[in-house]
């Protein structure tokens, strides 16, 4: 993943995006929620690409992924049978690293994608270390038995905040387990994007 060092919720605002989002809690961040310039809506009305070029940015930043990456799940997309901007959104769902920050077994998905590739979490049974493996439905993800020891999964334990699943996932959370029951659908796609502008972007 490309590192981009700006601050989080500074981030979200410019991509038009609710940090919960990203597992981050606004009021949180000390500075980062405090507008400085009380102008700012007030910018002209982008252009096409402009709006095309954020809907792209937006998807690369929730997901942590690279310019390479999206390109790879937009071209399998309009490959496939189906709507490809729909495509895309859920077959980036089902990346591991997306599945154990939505199961509430990482805090982020960031922390999420690091744990994956410390290999953390297992999936039927094996230890996968790769973030964008895809899952697919009746996999099931666990924390491995030795991690449950881990002071991150403790905490999460006790504090016993987990987010709320969506319906294509089943979590066992007093074993820290999950199950993928179904393909996600695009209303389970928590956030708001417009898809059909990065499809028109890269059609060009």
């Amino acid at each position: 993943m490309a590192k981009n060092m700006e601050p989080i919720v500074k981030r979200c605002r410019a991509l038009g995006i609710s940090p919960a989002v990203m597992g981050y809690n606004a009021n949180s961040s000390k500075g980062n929620s405090t507008k400085r310039n009380p102008n700012a809506q007030k910018r002209v009305k982008k252009t096409e690409y402009a709006l095309q070029l954020n809907e792209k940015q937006k998807i690369k930043f929730i997901y942590g992924l690279m310019e390479k990456q999206l390109r790879m799940y937009y071209e399998r997309a309009f490959a496939s049978s189906g709507i490809t901007g729909e495509v895309m959104l859920t077959t980036i769902e089902r990346r591991l690293d997306n599945v154990v920050f939505r199961l509430g077994f990482a805090t982020t998905r960031r922390s999420a994608r690091q744990m994956v590739t410390h290999g953390h979490y297992t999936v039927n049974g094996k230890r996968v270390d790769i973030a964008s493996y895809l899952v697919k439905p009746g996999d099931e993800i666990a924390v491995c038995g030795k991690s449950m020891q881990n002071e991150y999964f403790k905490k999460l334990r006790e504090d016993n905040a987990f987010s709320t699943t969506p319906k294509w996932l089943e979590r066992d959370t007093e074993n820290m387990k999950g199950k993928v029951v179904a393909m996600p659908a695009r209303d389970d796609i928590d956030y708001d994007v417009a898809e059909h502008l990065i499809v028109e972007l890269y059609s060009k």
